[in-house]
Protein backbone atom coordinates (compact mmCIF):
# COMPACT_ATOMS: atom_id res chain seq x y z
CA UNK A 1 0.00 0.00 0.00
CA UNK A 2 0.99 3.55 -0.47
CA UNK A 3 0.84 6.51 1.84
CA UNK A 4 -2.96 7.04 0.01
CA UNK A 5 -4.39 3.92 0.75
CA UNK A 6 -3.04 3.51 4.51
CA UNK A 7 -4.63 7.20 4.70
CA UNK A 8 -7.90 5.36 3.60
CA UNK A 9 -7.78 2.14 5.30
CA UNK A 10 -6.91 4.25 8.87
CA UNK A 11 -9.83 6.13 8.26
CA UNK A 12 -12.37 3.37 7.58
CA UNK A 13 -10.96 2.21 11.09
CA UNK A 14 -11.33 5.43 12.86
CA UNK A 15 -14.86 5.86 11.81
CA UNK A 16 -16.78 9.06 12.94
CA UNK A 17 -15.26 8.64 16.78
CA UNK A 18 -12.21 7.18 17.26
CA UNK A 19 -12.16 7.45 21.06
CA UNK A 20 -8.52 8.79 20.68
CA UNK A 21 -9.49 12.30 22.07
CA UNK A 22 -6.09 13.40 21.04
CA UNK A 23 -4.58 14.15 17.62
CA UNK A 24 -2.26 11.69 16.26
CA UNK A 25 0.47 11.52 13.07
CA UNK A 26 2.24 8.72 11.47
CA UNK A 27 5.38 9.85 10.42
CA UNK A 28 6.50 7.58 7.40
CA UNK A 29 9.39 9.82 6.52
CA UNK A 30 9.92 10.87 2.79
CA UNK A 31 6.79 8.36 1.98
CA UNK A 32 4.75 11.14 3.69
CA UNK A 33 2.29 11.10 7.14
CA UNK A 34 -1.23 10.05 8.06
CA UNK A 35 -2.77 12.42 10.08
CA UNK A 36 -5.79 11.44 12.56
CA UNK A 37 -7.62 14.24 14.31
CA UNK A 38 -9.31 12.71 17.18
CA UNK A 39 -10.77 15.86 18.81
CA UNK A 40 -12.78 16.82 15.63
CA UNK A 41 -16.82 15.70 15.09
CA UNK A 42 -16.51 13.85 13.70
CA UNK A 43 -13.05 12.79 13.69
CA UNK A 44 -10.68 12.95 10.10
CA UNK A 45 -7.69 11.52 8.93
CA UNK A 46 -5.58 13.27 6.37
CA UNK A 47 -2.19 13.23 5.04
CA UNK A 48 -1.40 16.80 6.21
CA UNK A 49 1.59 17.04 8.40
CA UNK A 50 0.63 19.36 11.12
CA UNK A 51 1.87 19.28 15.24
CA UNK A 52 0.34 16.15 16.84
CA UNK A 53 -0.76 15.37 20.70
CA UNK A 54 1.40 11.85 19.86
CA UNK A 55 3.76 11.55 16.89
CA UNK A 56 3.91 7.95 15.70
CA UNK A 57 7.96 7.42 13.19
CA UNK A 58 7.16 4.43 11.56
CA UNK A 59 8.70 3.18 8.05
CA UNK A 60 5.46 2.91 5.28
CA UNK A 61 6.17 -1.06 5.23
CA UNK A 62 6.02 -1.48 8.80
CA UNK A 63 2.49 0.99 8.49
CA UNK A 64 1.31 -1.62 6.19
CA UNK A 65 2.17 -4.13 7.84
CA UNK A 66 0.37 -2.96 11.22
CA UNK A 67 -2.93 -2.53 9.05
CA UNK A 68 -3.06 -6.04 7.86
CA UNK A 69 -2.47 -7.53 11.33
CA UNK A 70 0.99 -8.98 10.31
CA UNK A 71 2.40 -6.22 13.35
CA UNK A 72 0.71 -5.42 16.67
CA UNK A 73 1.47 -1.88 17.96
CA UNK A 74 2.43 -2.44 21.38
CA UNK A 75 5.16 -5.43 19.74
CA UNK A 76 6.33 -3.46 16.98
CA UNK A 77 7.42 -0.22 19.72
CA UNK A 78 9.23 -3.34 21.91
CA UNK A 79 10.99 -4.26 18.93
CA UNK A 80 11.47 -0.53 18.02
CA UNK A 81 9.80 -1.03 14.70
CA UNK A 82 8.48 2.62 15.35
CA UNK A 83 9.24 5.13 17.30
CA UNK A 84 6.36 7.45 19.70
CA UNK A 85 7.69 10.89 20.73
CA UNK A 86 4.75 13.04 22.71
CA UNK A 87 1.64 11.77 24.51
CA UNK A 88 2.66 8.46 25.02
CA UNK A 89 -1.23 7.28 26.37
CA UNK A 90 -2.39 8.69 22.65
CA UNK A 91 -0.19 5.54 21.50
CA UNK A 92 -1.79 3.57 23.78
CA UNK A 93 -5.26 4.50 22.85
CA UNK A 94 -4.14 3.51 19.26
CA UNK A 95 -4.59 -0.37 19.37
CA UNK A 96 -8.09 0.11 20.15
CA UNK A 97 -8.57 1.85 16.85
CA UNK A 98 -5.76 0.28 14.44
Amino acid sequence: MNIEACTEAIRTKVGADSGLNATLKFDCGADGTVYIDGKSTPNSVSNSNGEADCTVGITLENLNAMLTGDLEPATGFMMGKLKVTGDMSVAMRLQRVI
